[in-house]
């Protein structure tokens, strides 16, 4: 049988008043605190007025503001090695199948020269639809495979594919990119500019723009489409390039150089109320010795959207 060992008499009584002052004193309420506290994250890329990538600036160097409102940089990085997710969207319509050997050649130099083992790229193509011809990976074999298999059609989702690349891109951690191949024609009703460029934004992609050009004179290009190509890199932080008679490769290698030597700035918001989910970002160079800011590019992303809060409990 077992025994059971009798309670010590302190412990015993210590329990009983427990007890009895829990049964005379109401529950006490505790007031609940809902913080919402999210690191920014900033890439930042710097030029000079030629087009150079600047390197060597330091953190001192650099201010950064949120709705006018200035904000302590908390982390810091030149050359930022975080993980890169990257859609290579390209466009094989009609319009442009005539260079889609060029694409596929330019494609493969690019995917060797700037992915690395913590990368990942994820091929898709569009023409009247969109189509995953390769998910994320870093497997060079497979991506080849997939440049070898792509498909082509009458007309060009341009939007539509802008819109899902920055929807897959959305949910990754890290660096966001859409490189984006196309002359700037959209034929396919569904997604319009205005709603890619938001979900871009809204998923914190760069979207690098390859416009590709047989002739810059040409009285057949679609001027439209290559101004919002041109107005979708902007709003974004990445860059527009013309890749005028097939000359992708060059296009490629300034999108690899402009990846290679970005800044990454991290703040913590000041905590503040506001009227609007879209929160405004900008970043200046600080005045100081030797440095003249006008003679400096910066590229960012505009701002962010806010998640929004949990009421506080009153």
């Amino acid at each position: 049988m077992k025994r059971t060992r009798p309670m010590p008499a302190l412990l015993a009584l210590w329990l009983c008043a427990g007890m009895a002052l829990a049964q005379q004193s109401p529950p006490r309420s505790i007031p609940q605190y809902h913080v919402n506290v999210r690191l920014v994250n900033v890439f930042l890329s710097v030029t000079d007025v030629t087009g150079a990538p600047v390197g060597g600036l330091t953190q001192n160097d650099f201010a950064v503001f949120e709705d006018g409102v200035p904000q302590k940089i908390a982390f810091f990085e030149r050359q930022t090695d975080m993980p890169l997710s990257l859609v290579l969207a390209i466009d094989t319509s009609g319009s442009v199948r005539k260079d889609l050997e060029i694409e596929k050649r330019a494609a493969r130099e690019f995917i060797r020269a700037m992915i690395r083992p913590i990368d990942r790229l994820d091929l898709i193509d569009f023409n009247s639809d969109v189509r995953e011809v390769v998910p994320f990976t870093s497997n060079i074999r497979q991506l080849d495979s997939g440049l070898d298999n792509l498909s082509t059609g009458p007309a060009t989702a341009l939007y539509n594919a802008v819109y899902l690349s920055a929807e897959t891109l959305a949910a990754r951690r890290g660096r966001k990119v859409l490189v984006l191949i196309s002359d700037g024609g959209n034929t396919v009703q569904g997604v319009d500019y205005p709603q890619a460029l938001d979900e871009a934004i809204r998923g914190e992609v760069m979207v690098y723009s390859l416009i590709d050009l047989p002739i810059l004179n040409d009285a057949g290009r679609d001027t439209g489409g290559e101004h919002a190509l041109i107005t979708l890199s902007e709003q974004t932080g990445g860059k527009y390039y013309y890749a005028e008679y097939g000359h992708l490769r060059e296009a490629f290698e300034k999108v690899s150089e402009d990846l290679r030597t970005q800044y990454l700035i991290g703040y913590y918001p000041v905590p503040r109320r506001s009227e609007s989910d879209f929160r405004r970002i900008r970043v200046t160079l600080k005045p100081s010795a030797g440095l003249n800011a006008a003679s400096y590019i910066l590229r960012y992303r505009p701002g962010y959207y806010a998640k929004p809060s949990p009421p506080l409990d009153q």
